[in-house]
């Protein structure tokens, strides 16, 4: 699919994605994406957070494809029975681990656990060596289970503005290889 034909879904982390973040520019060079408000970004509270996004997969017009950095890969995921909508695909960069204790602001575990069922649709995990959210076997253990194809960064921090990830272009090069290889999901009934 071409991005024109599908409403991408910018589904920010814990406080929100500046306007240096990957996220941020994408929304400004893909005409179709739109980016997920949540009230509250340093508050994160699941059950609004989860109901925002599920609000703007059910509002798209066309197949939804996600695109969501750290705390906002464990909000798609919580929001999926929620979904109204085919979704034809999905990006996620860096989900933090929401099941280790050690994780700063603990807060963050109230969005786990995370569901182990298969996707419903492809994805894509892209995960650092060296992220502060997430041991890189724990991104590599939740890809698996979702069935996603799993991309090792290398070490490249938590793949944000502050680890110099305003620009991505091998993050942009990656999602529209996805995208091309994309089909347009089944219409529900």
């Amino acid at each position: 699919m071409r991005a024109s034909e599908t409403d991408i879904i910018i589904i920010p982390g814990y406080m929100g994605a500046s306007e240096n973040h990957w996220q941020s520019r994408w929304e400004s060079k893909l005409s179709t994406a739109r980016r997920v408000q949540q009230a509250e970004w340093t508050k994160p509270v699941r059950e609004d957070w989860v109901h925002e996004v599920a609000d703007a997969v059910n509002q798209a017009q066309k197949p939804v494809v996600l695109v969501a950095h750290s705390l906002g890969v464990a909000i798609a995921v919580q929001a999926l029975p929620l979904f109204k909508r085919p979704i034809a695909g999905a990006f996620f960069v860096a989900p933090p681990d929401v099941a280790d204790p050690d994780i700063r602001p603990k807060h963050l575990m109230t969005f786990g656990p995370y569901p182990r069922d298969l996707l419903p649709f492809p994805s894509i995990v892209v995960a650092s060596r060296n992220d502060g959210y997430s041991k890189f076997e724990a991104a590599e253990d939740i890809a698996a289970a979702w069935g996603s194809l799993f991309i090792d960064a290398g070490e490249v921090g938590h793949i944000n503005a502050e680890s110099g990830h305003g620009p991505w272009p091998e993050g942009l090069l990656t999602f529209g290889k996805f995208l091309s290889q994309l089909k347009a999901p089944p219409h529900h009934h």
